[in-house]
């Protein structure tokens, strides 16, 4: 039997550096569905796709493969077999991926390869879907938040450290928009599975938050 972890929540919440931590200290594989429609996005941009026209984007769905792969103890993402990995976290990718990550094909698209992964290995996949839609048998649903005003500090303090020029209020209200964006979209909306333990980051730190995950697999298993 393999054992999948679903952990969802809104931008901002921890889920890809939470996840990655957990998946390292239990051996499982990190899906990291994020990186998968960033890559998508990539193939999009490179093409000159317009993200408004979904027709546009269902003819040029199928034309994509996306493979993870583990390099050196890292996760590299390859697009048609082309290692994209260091074009994931451009600003014009994320702003792609936001707009064409709402289109049906695309994410039929992503969903059936993440399922096939799920099943063949011991898993821990984030996103915002992913227990409500993805995996909705997963072994174990989490739904990590923390506070508006909290998320956007911490994404403040991380871009403050990278040198970067920016200002709070204008953080704290892209993730308010993000949040309801995220929420409201008509495909896979952002919500809290019912069987799904919340767990509020807020006044947690990273290893207190790792270890409450951990237990609660632990205890599942148990």
């Amino acid at each position: 039997m393999s054992y999948s972890i679903a952990i969802d929540g809104p931008a901002g919440a921890g889920k890809s550096t939470i996840a990655k931590i957990v998946s390292k200290q239990l051996g499982y594989t990190y899906i990291d569905t994020g990186a998968m429609y960033r890559a998508m996005a990539v193939y999009f941009d490179e093409k000159g796709v317009n993200p408004d026209d979904e027709n546009e984007i269902n003819e040029h769905v199928d034309e994509v493969d996306i493979e993870l792969k583990h390099i050196d103890g890292l996760q590299h993402v390859f697009l048609n077999s082309a290692d994209v990995t260091d074009k994931l976290r451009l600003e014009q990718t994320g702003k792609m991926a936001s707009k064409t990550s709402k289109y049906g094909a695309v994410r039929s698209k992503l969903v059936e390869l993440q399922r096939k992964i799920a099943k063949s290995c011991d898993v821990i996949m984030d996103g915002r879907d992913i227990g409500t839609v993805v995996l909705p048998d997963a072994f174990l649903k989490i739904y990590l938040t923390a506070s508006v005003d909290t998320r956007a500090k911490r994404r403040f303090d991380e871009l403050k450290e990278k040198g970067q020029d920016c200002d709070l209020d204008l953080i704290k209200k892209d993730i308010a928009d993000r949040d309801y964006a995220d929420m409201h979209r008509e495909i896979s909306p952002l919500k809290q599975a019912d069987d799904a333990v919340l767990l509020d980051t807020s006044d947690m730190d990273i290893d207190a938050v790792v270890g409450a995950i951990i237990k609660l697999i632990e205890e599942k298993k148990n």
